[in-house]
């Protein structure tokens, strides 16, 4: 399968028409017919529904909204390779791919990108939010460098530093929510609220085993991969939000506040990388930029 036609494909599924994506192409419409059939052919799927003569739009298939997803992570994946390589020998440019969870601690590298920035402008981050299992799949499948993860790691697949820094497990509440009242929210406090979760999983069933219940038994409204968007259903009275501290700014005309677990709940959090990963330039300079300005932040 060649990355040409895998381009054609990619045009005609953003297109979902096969003349507008060979006019954008600037090939004739036989020729990328004959290309996309071609490639259903070496598949063996079907992979477009073609539209009527009365309709020219054409949708994808299950298998082909499958190839998409994989296409684009394929084309990426060149694109992001191609540049590394071309950069000359002489000059640190390029691209440093990192993917997190939502967590205070991008700050520090935040940091480190800014203090690397005034020696090597031309080193340009990518941030991808999401939860664990969705920064691993990413790792694993070369399209991001690095990824900050809380808990422990499978040392056998990846290296990693330790980021001395804990997040706090609490509460994210409106003002005037009934237990705003409290410094602390214990398990109790929560049994009969409504809630709103995060999707990470909870396989290891810490927060079941905080919460002294079974998920299944408490009254879970929502769920979220990013605290923000749960915050926001919060404030709207929804329910009450489990997840990290400073997140989200409760400070000033703020209507939300948070307040710690108790029994105090708190993750450690690491950066790790592929084992036996070549690192571009760029990646190598943030990496050591990264353990300088943890030293200078005394962390």
């Amino acid at each position: 399968m060649e990355l040409r036609v895998l381009q054609y494909f990619l045009a005609v599924a953003r297109e979902q028409s096969i003349v507008r994506a060979a006019e954008s192409l600037h090939l004739s419409q036989p020729t990328l017919s004959t290309q996309i059939k071609a490639m259903e052919e070496e598949l063996g799927k079907q992979l477009l529904i073609r539209g009527t003569k009365g309709s020219r739009k054409v949708t994808l298939t299950e298998e082909g909204m499958i190839l998409r997803k994989r296409a684009e992570e394929i084309l990426n994946l060149v694109h992001k390779t191609e540049r590394e390589i071309s950069h000359s020998d002489e000059v640190v440019v390029g691209d440093v791919y990192i993917g997190t969870g939502e967590t205070d601690a991008v700050r520090l590298i935040a940091k480190a990108a800014r203090e690397l920035y005034r020696t090597y402008p031309g080193i340009h981050y990518h941030i991808t939010s999401g939860n664990a299992a969705f920064v691993i799949e990413q790792l694993e499948k070369g399209l991001i460098d690095f990824g900050l993860v809380f808990g422990t790691v499978d040392q056998a697949k990846y290296n990693h530093i330790k980021i001395p820094l804990t997040d706090v497990w609490g509460v994210l509440m409106r003002k005037d929510s009934p237990l705003a009242a409290k410094q602390n929210i214990s398990p109790e406090d929560l049994w009969d609220k409504p809630l709103i979760l995060s999707r990470q999983d909870d396989s290891s069933g810490a927060l079941a085993s905080w919460i002294q219940r079974e998920i299944s038994e408490l009254e879970v409204v929502a769920t979220y991969n990013l605290l923000f968007n749960a915050s926001l259903m919060v404030d709207e009275g929804l329910g009450y939000a489990i997840g990290f501290d400073k997140i989200i700014n409760t400070s000033g005309n703020s209507n939300l506040c948070f307040r710690p677990l108790t029994p105090r709940r708190e993750d450690g959090m690491c950066i790790i990388w592929k084992k036996y990963q070549v690192f571009s330039k760029a990646s190598e300079k943030f990496m050591a930029q990264l353990k300088e300005t943890q030293k200078e932040q005394g962390i």
